[in-house]
């Protein structure tokens, strides 16, 4: 073991890392982000519950941008890690830059399993969803 890959000391609340993941927009390459999902909120010790929430919650939203995503383009998912959270966001270039909608079935279960769950249209019609989950939080939906 090295210090690069030791454990991160119990109580160290300053953690802080950035991890960004560009890959094909195709749902066959999602396993891969349902993996780095879980490991990353492993490194955080998020509960096993937690854990397959977040998966679970990355899963639906790719799914909602992947409906509109330009065919041959990449699909980006950038996590960032703080001593306390995860902050996920997941974002794809379309044709018209349209948000998902918010009145769906997918967009309740996505806001129940992820905690704060936000939506942005940026340049090029790139749109965004984005899931914040604290570690032991108690959601509301």
């Amino acid at each position: 073991m090295t210090e690069e890959t030791a454990a991160p000391v119990s109580g160290a609340m300053d953690v802080r890392d950035a991890v960004t993941v560009k890959m094909p927009a195709d749902s066959a390459y999602l396993s891969v982000l349902r993996t780095a999902t879980a490991g990353l909120a492993a490194r955080l010790d998020f509960t096993l519950d937690e854990i397959e929430d977040l998966r679970i919650g990355v899963d639906e939203a790719c799914a909602m941008l992947l409906a509109q995503a330009l065919p041959g383009t990449d699909l980006t998912c950038e996590f960032e890690l703080t001593g306390d959270g995860m902050r996920i966001s997941v974002s794809v270039l379309t044709a018209d830059g349209r948000l998902p909608a918010r009145d769906t079935f997918a967009w309740t279960v996505l806001s129940a399993l992820a905690g704060e769950v936000d939506t942005a249209a940026g340049p090029d019609d790139r749109v965004s969803i984005v899931l914040h989950k604290r570690r032991g939080a108690v959601e509301t939906a």
